[in-house]
C-alpha cells in the first residue's frame, strides 16, 4: 500500500487492509524486542509475515491506538499478531500456541505454511 493511499484511510480501513490480505501479519515496532521475538519465531517455522513497523508507517500512531484497543488497556500492544483475519495476540499468545501445539495447525488453516 502507498504511503499517500494508506494517510487517506482511517486506522481501521490500514489494519482491515493488511489483515484480510495476509496470512499472517505483525504490527510491529524497530525498538521492540518483543516484536523482534514474534517475527523471529513466525520466520523459524517458515512463515513469512507481512510485517508493519508502525514507527515507520504514516498511520503508524492511529493503528497503535487502535490496537491498544484489540488488546485491552491492560496490556501492550505490540506485537500484535493476526492470523488468517483474525487478532491472534501478542508475543506471550504466540508462543502460548506454540508450545501447546495449535500455532502449527493455525497458521495451516490460513494457508500461512503448506507443511
Amino acid at each position: 500500500m502507498e504511503e499517500m493511499e494508506a494517510s487517506s484511510m482511517n486506522p481501521y480501513e490500514v489494519l482491515h487492509h493488511f489483515t484480510s490480505r495476509n496470512a499472517v501479519v505483525v504490527f510491529s515496532s524497530t525498538e521492540c524486542c518483543m516484536s523482534t521475538v514474534a517475527k523471529r519465531l513466525l520466520f523459524s517455522l517458515g512463515v513469512g509475515p507481512t510485517v508493519v513497523e508502525l514507527d515507520r508507517h504514516a498511520a503508524g500512531t492511529a493503528i497503535h491506538a487502535l490496537l491498544f484497543q484489540l488488546a485491552g488497556t491492560q496490556q501492550q500492544p505490540l506485537p500484535a499478531v493476526f492470523v488468517g483475519g483474525k487478532f491472534l495476540g501478542g508475543v506471550q499468545t504466540l508462543v502460548a500456541t506454540h508450545i501447546n501445539g495449535t500455532l502449527i495447525p493455525l497458521l495451516k488453516q490460513a494457508g500461512a505454511l503448506w507443511l
